[in-house]
């Protein structure tokens, strides 16, 4: 069944000297990675070793003419794949941007050779018409792609492929513009400062890249691969790093006292339980518990200033044999003060607090979660001054979501320092936190915050938006008007989601084209590409595909089959300067926009 299966460094997987390709078939869904997936991608290779393992695929050798070059039909692996050629594509185009001019000519005929490879690794040298990964043509990807090799580096020649309709607001330039922007950073977010990947650092980073490594595996037949497949994705969740830290804990204090297995498995049981069933919380509690408490000298293990997941088990494993029982006493508190964070609901929450904390995990505040685990344990204060530290984080997470700084990758650094912080002080200011965070470089400033929410919000970062929808609506609502746009179905989808005005769909209604643009579907286009997914044409209603394409008048006056209003007169506060139009236009966008906008940077400023 499997022909071969070896580990493979993405240099022989992108062998400039092999004439081989990698095409994703027909069948095969589109690119579906989003910035999330390209962040981990990015952050695991720049925080790991080099040859660091960033998975497998699968293919079939296809080749039938030994005179032509090799193709294979990737099975599985097509997102990771696709994902590293664009990461390599851009860091081809950084990398050719540097300034040369202080360079000696033999660093410029260094570079000028990487260049050459990295080109050649990307596409064929034996056929320059050809890609080394040919995607699926599903959603586009072929045509984007294809797009982006010839006019970004113009690799195939730029009269050959010309831009696709909307191209930039699709994953495939998305996902390479956004590692050209990672790559572009600078040091200094406030002034013009030193960009951080310069050439030497460009290059450390290619070396990188190619060291990592991927299983190959080769079948003969498609049945073959897709048996392979779900053998693969149904034999069960492997031995994690909890599994064997909980091994680790049994086996020693079984050590210290030999009749304690039993006891001591079920006292593990009940921290679980603690922690909720998802590993991914489980394995995110054990780093928190670790970069909370590590300046405590009974915590800390020399060397390692932070956990991550590939050195969690070496923590854990020193933590436990130093002193099982204390280890386990200590970790057991902490994972009951993290189930409340973890849980807003938890009966040990007030209403307030419960509160604060939906607003934390709604807008993605989890990497905070450190800070506040040390604060609620360690430090003695009341549930007012509790209160005012998660709203002060949740408006920290929405400020620096919007804006995507500081990146995800330094948000840990970040609350270990503050941390550090208040445990030098010995007592709680949040004066420390905020003069922290609001004084680091790349602390986002009001300026940039209100341009970026005035930008295509929607497509940029749609739960960021949906939660300052959300925000807007219950600010100005009462208790008798209150309701719970968070609410989820029988599915775990919320019922309440997110609702385009003028509609987003590639075909525009000739009704909209008449209204927005007085029959100009050119201009309706343009209106379109430029405000669709600006957040003064979004609202919320809990029947988003019932109201779709519709007119304007359409959706505004809708009804359920028990003449309840379901459109714009749904009695929503976001709704009201629409209940009453009997037009919307280019104009009305704009305005509803800047009325939303005022809302919310006076939340932030509250």
């Amino acid at each position: 069944m499997i022909n071969s299966a070896r580990a493979n460094s993405l240099s022989d997987l992108f062998n400039q000297d092999k004439s081989l390709i990698y095409f994703v078939p027909k069948y095969q869904r589109e690119y579906i990675w989003s910035k999330k997936n390209w962040e981990l991608l990015f952050d695991d290779i720049i925080t790991n070793d080099e040859e660091h393992f960033l998975g497998s695929i699968i293919c079939i050798n296809t080749k039938v003419d030994s005179l032509k070059e090799d193709k294979l039909e990737l099975i599985d692996g097509q997102q990771r794949m696709t994902t590293l050629s664009l990461l390599l594509l851009a860091l081809y185009t950084h990398m050719k941007s540097i300034p040369i001019d202080n360079l000696d000519e033999n660093e410029k005929e260094e570079l000028n050779t990487d260049l050459i490879n990295l080109k050649y690794r990307l596409l064929l040298k034996s056929d320059k018409s050809k890609l080394r990964i040919e995607p699926s043509i599903s959603g586009n990807n072929k045509e984007d792609y294809y797009y982006l090799f010839s006019h970004k580096v113009d690799f195939l020649g730029r009269d050959l492929h010309h831009k696709p309709l909307n191209a930039g607001n699709r994953r495939i330039v998305r996902c390479y513009r956004y590692f050209l922007e990672r790559l572009k950073e600078e040091k200094n977010f406030k002034d013009i400062g030193e960009p951080i990947y310069n050439l030497d650092k460009s290059k450390a980073l290619l070396a990188k890249i190619y060291s990592s490594t991927l299983v190959k595996i080769e079948v003969n037949t498609h049945s073959d691969a897709f048996t392979l497949f779900e053998t693969l994705n149904n034999r069960g969740i492997p031995l994690s790093p909890l599994d064997l830290i909980k091994n680790s804990f049994l086996n020693e204090s079984e050590k210290v006292d030999p009749d304690s297995l039993n006891e001591n498995f079920e006292k593990w049981n009940k921290l679980i339980s603690n922690l909720s069933d998802e590993y991914a919380i489980q394995e995110r509690f054990l780093r928190h518990f670790y970069n909370a408490h590590k300046n405590n000298p009974d915590v800390e293990v020399k060397g390692k200033n932070r956990a991550l997941r590939s050195n969690l088990i070496e923590i854990y494993d020193k933590l436990i044999k130093r002193n099982p029982k204390y280890f386990f006493k200590t970790l057991n508190i902490s994972s009951e003060i993290y189930s409340q964070l973890i849980d807003p609901n938890n009966e040990s929450n007030t209403e307030s607090i419960s509160k604060s904390l939906r607003d934390l995990l709604n807008i993605g505040g989890a990497p905070s979660y450190a800070l506040i685990l040390y604060v609620f344990e360690e430090c003695n204060i009341n549930e007012e001054k509790k209160i005012e530290l998660i709203e002060y984080l949740v408006k920290f997470f929405l400020k620096r979501n919007i804006c995507d700084s500081p990146p995800t990758r330094d948000l840990d650094t970040i609350f270990i320092e503050i941390i550090k912080k208040l445990y030098n002080q010995g007592s709680y200011d949040i004066g420390i936190i905020k003069s922290h965070i609001e004084n680091l470089s790349n602390y986002p400033l009001n300026e940039i915050f209100i341009k970026r929410l005035k930008a295509s919000l929607y497509d940029e970062n749609v739960g960021s938006t949906r939660f300052i929808l959300c925000k807007i609506e219950e600010l100005n609502s009462t208790k008798e008007t209150f309701v719970d746009l968070w609410a989820k179905d029988s599915s775990n989808k919320y019922v309440w989601t997110i609702e385009h005005i003028f509609p987003q769909g590639a075909n525009i209604p000739d009704e909209w084209v008449n209204m927005i643009a007085n029959g100009n579907l050119k201009n309706a286009e343009n209106i379109q590409e430029e405000l669709v997914h600006t957040i003064g044409n979004l609202t919320l209603t809990g029947y988003n595909s019932k109201l779709s394409n519709l007119s304007f008048l359409k959706k505004r006056d809708r009804k359920d089959q028990n003449q309840k209003p379901v459109g714009y007169k749904n009695g929503l506060f976001l709704n009201n300067e629409l209940k009453d139009k009997d037009q919307w236009r280019e104009e009305d966008i704009r305005e509803r926009g800047e009325f939303l906008i005022d809302l919310i940077i006076k939340y932030i400023n509250s």
